[in-house]
């Protein structure tokens, strides 16, 4: 009986939840969430993109916009440079009811198998100038960006004034097939310095 061939690709299954939000100052919000990946990578089944409900905050002292909504994604690659990252946008309304976002943030998906909760700190662009700052408030519009993505990627966000505003919590189920076979360890042997060397090097080089 034939040797079965070596794999050529490995996969990364995440799923998980966008559990909750802090906003202290606005209420009634919801979120979308996109997948921003290198060229090597491919879904292979799942949802890349979604959009939540709309949640009101909860009447306790946490005060936590609570939204448990679902991520579930399988991704093959061949490198692990351009490792997935998840991008949450948040939204809601403006004095106005106009639709208006509140925060925007991203979070590699985790490097080793296993349950996983992140928190990411949220930020808005802000205007640049007294003048474009009032302007925006009477006019409705704030500034935001046409595509969320460039949140994942840093190039020109250096250029970009931003205001820190709000906190998103996610829990990742993350679990890899083939990866040592391809010869990439990813085991957890020590939580706080996992043996990535070859996956980190590959991502700060992409």
């Amino acid at each position: 009986m034939a040797a079965a061939a070596a794999p050529t690709v490995f996969l990364l299954m995440v799923n998980g939840q966008i559990e909750s939000a802090q906003f202290p100052q606005f209420d009634d919000l919801y979120c979308k969430y996109c997948f921003v990946y290198g060229h090597d990578w491919a879904p292979t089944t799942g949802l890349e993109e979604g959009i939540s409900q709309i949640t009101s905050k909860n009447r306790d002292a946490q005060q936590a916009l609570v939204w448990n909504f679902p991520i579930d994604i399988t991704f093959k690659s061949t490198n692990p440079s351009g490792w997935p990252q998840i991008v949450v946008s948040v939204y809601g309304p403006d004095l106005f009811g106009n639709d208006v976002v509140r925060g925007y943030g991203a979070v590699h998906v985790p490097f080793t198998p296993g349950r996983h909760r992140r928190t990411i700190p949220m930020f808005v662009p802000e205007s640049t100038s007294k003048l474009q700052k009032i302007t925006s408030w009477l006019m409705g519009r704030h500034p935001e960006f046409t595509d969320p993505k460039v949140v994942a990627q840093g190039e020109g966000r250096e250029v970009t004034t931003v205001r820190s505003q709000g906190f998103v919590t996610i829990s990742f189920n993350v679990v890899t097939k083939d990866m040592k076979k391809l010869g990439y360890d990813v085991s957890p042997s020590d939580m706080q310095n996992p043996s990535i060397v070859s996956l980190t090097d590959g991502i700060h080089n992409h």
